[in-house]
């Protein structure tokens, strides 16, 4: 049976653990309030340039020099890029090693394939790191922020080398904020990018021809997609953090009702054993 001391120690460390969590919970909740708001900011933007570029992209599917848009050109999937989003930091729940799993799925359905990783976070730089994965690059810190500026250059980059014959196909691996307490992941196909077939949503009077107009709005529509990825992923990391270390909080709480209730168990079988020795020997002098 453990002693007093090392029961009261137990609690007393259980204790330290319960501020901690609460402390990184309410940091996570703030945190989640305001890349909630972003995400909901930029889901109309991203929709909108979508359905934007369907109506060009409509518009100029007659022209044949629409095929030969280096974003828009189909090869044999024999090298692929795939963007991988994961959290700089732990304690987060199923948030990372859901993300990890996924990707090693995905290599494993393309076994033979040359798969390079464009790894954004730290766990999942790690991870591949520690395995002799392929990584075409890294990049740490930028959920921390979430600003389009930081990410453009990666997927610049990774637009010229689809431009440049260095991949065939670039995959976003990222999970999907959905609530509070849901996150949902998700494996999309940027490039090529898919323009959606037949006619037009919306009838525009162009100044430009529509060649010249998806010209711009392809590069942009890639940028939107990555930050897009990188916003829903900072904001399900934030939410996963908080229900994480909402639920250690809980846990901690009921541990140490536990344990206070064995501590009184325990000092109330050492009075009584006391007491016991006490009467004894009176008894026997008597």
């Amino acid at each position: 049976m453990p002693s007093l001391i090392d029961i009261r120690r137990r609690i007393r460390s259980v204790r330290n653990t319960q501020q901690i969590t609460k402390a990184m919970k309410m940091v996570s909740t703030a945190r989640l309030r305001r890349a909630q708001e972003r995400v909901l900011l930029a889901r109309p933007y991203a929709r909108i340039l979508n359905e934007l570029v369907a109506n060009v992209a409509s518009a100029a599917q007659s022209e044949e020099v629409l095929a030969a848009h280096p974003l828009l050109v189909r090869r044999p999937e024999e090298r692929i890029q795939l963007v991988f989003y994961t959290a700089d930091r732990g304690l987060a729940g199923a948030f990372n090693s859901n993300l990890i799993k996924a990707a090693q799925q995905f290599l494993h359905e393309r076994e033979g394939v040359r798969v390079e990783i464009e790894a954004i976070g730290r766990k999942g730089r790690d991870f591949f790191r520690k395995r002799k994965a392929a990584l075409s690059g890294e990049h740490l810190g930028l959920g921390n922020r979430a600003l389009y500026a930081d990410i453009v250059p990666v997927a610049d980059r990774i637009m010229e080398r689809y431009r440049r014959r260095e991949i065939d196909a670039v995959y976003l691996l990222y999970n999907e904020f959905k609530s509070i307490l849901s996150q949902r992941l998700a494996l999309e196909r940027i490039l090529p990018v898919e323009l959606p077939k037949g006619r037009r949503l919306t009838e525009y009077i162009y100044e430009q021809p529509p060649q010249e107009l998806l010209e711009k709005l392809l590069p942009q529509y890639v940028r939107v997609a990555f930050y897009h990825a990188l916003l829903e992923s900072t904001a399900a990391e934030h939410a996963a953090r908080m229900t994480a270390m909402d639920a250690a909080t809980t846990n901690a709480a009921e541990l140490i009702e536990k344990l206070t209730l064995y501590l009184n168990r325990v000092r109330q079988a050492s009075i009584t054993r006391e007491i016991i020795e006490v009467v004894s020997g009176a008894a026997a002098l008597a």
